[in-house]
């Protein structure tokens, strides 16, 4: 949703703001475009693949690309010595540009290790799936997957990998198929739910939304925007809450005569019901199918 993504941020020519999760740039290039000499936009991303593709694409804007997690973003604007900013983006989730990359391991549609970091450090798809007791892998499926069939997946998953580790993708989707009843097998592929759990648990995402958009709404000036993006239900509900939350004025009791609580709204809600792609986008990228954009403004 580019057109809409630009259009919700709103930017002002010389403004700073901040691409949270810059993957290959494509929309970091977009509000780059709308800046001139005096505007800054700070790209950000774990991804040290993603960094070096962005810096190469930015490299004509005033633009500047920074490793790191989206949820650091204050720390990072402060080696600018940013400490306000008009417009913040966040794109939550696998980006294209790891998906297109098949040996990230975050596709089931190819054969690769089981890998899924985001930061190419730290815990793996591997680790969960091979050393992660089975209650706990239970709880990541039902939680992060909403994964009705959990326990036999699990099931699965504990007797295969007592003969041998699990070690690619294509071992884990063929498992994650085997579990699966075979009416639901003809629905839909089976392997999206776990994939995305485990996903999650990997790169500790639910965790760093909640901080990223925390910490970006505090560093917003009055009038700038805040744009999410998100792929799953999951997600959307999460800022949804926080965007609520902090569009929210008086608290007192309904019952109340007259509002002793002083609480005014801290943001206003530009989209009330999130933005979905159009069906021309749709077509030309079916990945948007999912999409939902959510647009604050902070008015204190």
């Amino acid at each position: 949703m580019p057109g809409e993504v630009i259009d919700g941020l709103n930017i002002t020519p010389s403004g700073v703001y901040i691409d949270g999760t810059c993957g290959g740039a494509g929309h970091s290039v977009l509000i780059a475009k709308k800046l001139n000499a005096d505007g800054l936009l700070i790209g950000i991303d774990r991804d040290p693949d993603a960094v070096k593709t962005a810096s190469v694409r930015l490299e004509t804007y005033p633009a500047v690309v920074r490793r790191g997690n989206f949820s650091d973003l204050k720390e990072i604007a402060a080696l600018y010595d940013i400490t306000a900013v008009d417009g913040i983006l966040f794109d939550l989730g696998v980006s294209s540009f790891q998906l297109d990359n098949a040996e990230r391991g975050f596709s089931y549609h190819a054969d690769a290790p089981l890998d899924m970091r985001m930061s190419k450090e730290g815990l793996s798809a591997f680790d969960v799936v091979n050393d992660y007791p089975e209650d706990e892998l239970r709880r990541i499926l039902y939680e992060y997957g909403e994964e009705r069939f959990a326990p036999r997946i699990v099931s699965l998953i504990s007797e295969r990998r007592r003969v041998s580790p699990i070690n690619t993708t294509a071992e884990l989707a063929d498992i994650i198929k085997e579990a699966y009843p075979a009416k639901f097998r003809r629905e839909k592929n089976p392997c999206k739910k776990t994939f995305q759990a485990i996903r999650i648990e990997v790169n500790g995402e639910f965790e760093e939304i909640g901080r990223g958009i925390d910490d970006g709404f505090s560093l917003l000036k009055p009038g700038g925007r805040m744009a999410v993006i998100t792929f799953h239900s999951l997600e959307d509900r999460l800022v949804k809450q926080r965007f609520v939350s902090f569009s929210k004025g008086c608290t007192c009791p309904p019952d109340f005569p007259r509002c002793v609580c002083g609480k005014t709204a801290a943001a206003k809600l530009i989209t009330r019901k999130p933005i979905t792609a159009s069906p021309a986008e749709i077509k030309e990228n079916n990945r948007s199918r999912s999409a939902k954009l959510r647009v604050i403004e902070k008015l204190r």
